[in-house]
């Protein structure tokens, strides 16, 4: 079964066309960083004007490179949220029309559910697993029993993860996307830096907000005070205690409901210093650990066709009646 798919949730125009669920055929994306570069973060109108002078391309492009024409595509897919709802509307009108003008099924798919099964395209999952969701609008614990199925057992409170490193980068002057080359500075300093330890608690759930402001504040005072500030060690400090945090809370769930696979997903996954550490703590407990490659990371349509695969073999189709959300629980 080919499925064409469209990802346009944020600030990348992507289509991807998958097999069955495993075999990437082809994927173009159309990236707008060095537009948002300009302004230090995604402006949503420009991202979705942006979409509109791409989708078009990107679907040609994405049909010639994979050398099929597209009466061969058995079903179209596409993010149908959360997200950007002017980026995402680009994407929804474009399969919908091509459901309606090819009489195929229309596949809605939810970003994080797409983010999960990258995972799938560099292994088959086993089940059951807990997967950690670590990305610019997301940071999930999610529990799988079988394709499909999932069970939110905590997520953030405030922002997400991703949010948070490209606001200290911001903090720290690195320019945009800043996330990467804190983890980059991270590796270059020391844990120096006395930071809060984010929602410490019995919960599964996660906020980022206090450390945040915990950056904001010492570099404030530090300032104030005429001191300069280490950037490589502050960047450490920030990433040791968001990966303590979150490398805590995703092993206990492990333990607590005895699953022994763990998928990492989301643009974060391509955290190096995440990686090394969930490498170390799953070798040491015997957990079968599966991460993407770093081009399934951030927002791609190879992960959504991926995903779309085994939401319509569960009977998730949809008629012409489908609408983006911005917002919206994964189930």
């Amino acid at each position: 079964m080919k499925i064409l798919a469209i990802e346009s949730s944020c600030d990348e125009t992507s289509v991807s066309i998958i097999e069955n669920g495993i075999n990437e055929i082809s994927t173009i994306i159309s990236t707008q960083i060095e537009i948002h570069k300009l302004y230090g973060g995604v402006v949503p109108e420009i991202a979705s004007r942006s979409h509109i002078e791409n989708i078009t391309l990107v679907i040609e492009e994405a049909l010639k490179k994979a050398d099929i024409t597209i009466n061969e595509i058995d079903a179209f897919a596409v993010t149908y949220g959360p997200g950007l709802i002017g980026s995402l509307l680009v994407g929804m009108q474009a399969a919908k029309t091509l459901a309606y003008i090819y009489n195929k099924p229309l596949i809605p798919v939810h970003h994080i559910a797409g983010h999960i099964y990258a995972n799938n395209l560099v292994k088959r999952l086993e089940f059951p697993l807990i997967s950690l969701v670590v990305s610019g609008g997301h940071t999930e614990l999610v529990l799988m029993q079988k394709d499909y199925s999932f069970k939110k057992i905590g997520g953030t409170l405030d922002d997400a993860v991703g949010e948070a490193y490209d606001k200290v980068a911001r903090i720290l002057d690195l320019p945009y996307p800043g996330g990467p080359k804190l983890d980059k500075l991270a590796h270059q300093g020391k844990d120096t830096y006395n930071l809060p330890l984010p929602l410490d608690d019995e919960t599964y759930n996660f906020s980022f907000s206090g450390i945040k402001s915990a950056v904001i504040n010492l570099v404030h005072n530090e300032i104030q005070r005429g001191n300069s500030i280490n950037k490589e060690n502050l960047a450490c400090s920030f990433q040791n205690r968001v990966v303590e945090i979150l490398s805590k809370k995703t092993m206990k769930a492990l333990k607590e409901y005895n699953v022994s696979n763990l998928i990492i997903a989301g643009g974060v996954s391509a955290n190096s210093g995440l990686r090394e550490k969930f490498e170390d703590l799953c070798k040491k407990n015997n957990i079968k650990l599966t991460v993407p490659e770093i081009k399934y990371c951030t927002d791609n349509a190879a992960m959504i066709g991926a995903a779309a695969y085994y939401a319509y073999l569960d009977g998730r189709t949809s008629d012409l009646s489908l609408s983006s959300k911005a917002t919206d629980e994964l189930k």
